[in-house]
């Protein structure tokens, strides 16, 4: 009589570890529900480029335009191969990347106490919020021909208009993500004993991330547009030949294929830095919420 309950509860057991297993083991419908995210990731942004490639060629086979306006996409290519092989594309991406990537990081560095003064202090915000606000607004290739006229055409006039393009981007979504922060959170911070500076570290920071990093990604976009503007503009052997300077080469020379490709690499760091950089970022933070239908 002892044996019938005991083998019941042994095959129970043995059901489970089954069932665990069979959790823990890869089915063939979940790989391919990965291989079809992946496909649903990469097709469509391969289908948008064939399809801007197609209409593109034949817009030029139909020669709407003359071929110094609008250059037959295998001409472009060339001029970035010719960039490539010759060594080239590394000095441009050089130059102009680490100044946006410096630019950015000190403007972090500049942005976070400025948004915390304006979210935390009521003065603050009343005073310089709307002004920081209006600096968002301002085109940052305004601030090149002063800054030329400040620093001279040296390296401190550019970082100046990455400055002052980025840091307003960034310290507004700090705000932003701050005022969404539920009132709670800070009270317990205090109820818990922590100051102001414990309070923003442990408490506001963290809870203003998405909002914090979205801030950061409109950031960089400021970031490296007002480098784009600035190199575009302040020309000089001194500063090297980053992309900005590579386009300004491309319509002096009224070179249509030199000013296609230039574009073309910058549009190219844009998408890199987005899809290497943030899109990781925002899926982790996003993921650490228990968001992860938003990704």
């Amino acid at each position: 009589m002892r044996e019938g309950p005991v083998e019941t509860v042994d095959d129970d057991t043995a059901s489970v570890g089954a069932g665990l297993d069979a959790l823990d083991t890869p089915s063939a419908g979940n790989t391919r529900g990965r291989t079809r995210g992946i496909l649903g990731q990469v097709l469509p942004p391969v289908v948008a480029l064939v399809a801007i490639l197609a209409i593109w060629q034949a817009l030029w086979a139909a020669a709407f335009w003359p071929e110094y306006q609008l250059p037959a996409p295998a001409a472009v290519w060339t001029r970035i191969w010719d960039s490539v092989a010759s060594g080239d594309i590394l000095g441009f991406l050089w130059i102009s990347v680490h100044r946006a990537v410096l630019g950015f990081l000190v403007a972090v560095v500049a942005a976070v106490p400025l948004g915390l003064l304006i979210a935390n202090f009521t003065l603050v915000r009343r005073g310089i919020g709307p002004i920081v606000s209006g600096l968002q607004s301002l085109p940052s290739v305004a601030w090149v021909p002063a800054a030329v006229l400040w620093f001279g055409l040296t390296d401190a006039s550019i970082y100046f208009v990455v400055l002052l393009g980025a840091v307003p981007s960034i310290a507004n979504g700090l705000v932003s993500g701050m005022d969404q922060i539920p009132p709670i959170l800070p009270r317990v911070g205090k109820v818990l004993g922590a100051g102001r500076l414990a309070s923003a570290r442990h408490i506001l920071l963290p809870a203003a991330l998405p909002g914090f990093l979205g801030g950061l990604k409109q950031g960089w976009a400021f970031s490296w547009r007002s480098l784009m503007a600035a190199e575009l503009i302040a020309t000089s052997p001194q500063l090297g030949v980053g992309l900005g300077q590579f386009l300004h080469n491309g319509m002096s020379l009224s070179d249509m294929s030199m000013v296609m490709a230039a574009i073309i690499l910058i549009l190219f760091v844009g998408i890199g830095i987005e899809l290497l950089v943030f899109r990781p970022l925002e899926r982790a933070v996003l993921r650490a919420r228990g968001l992860n239908g938003s990704l």
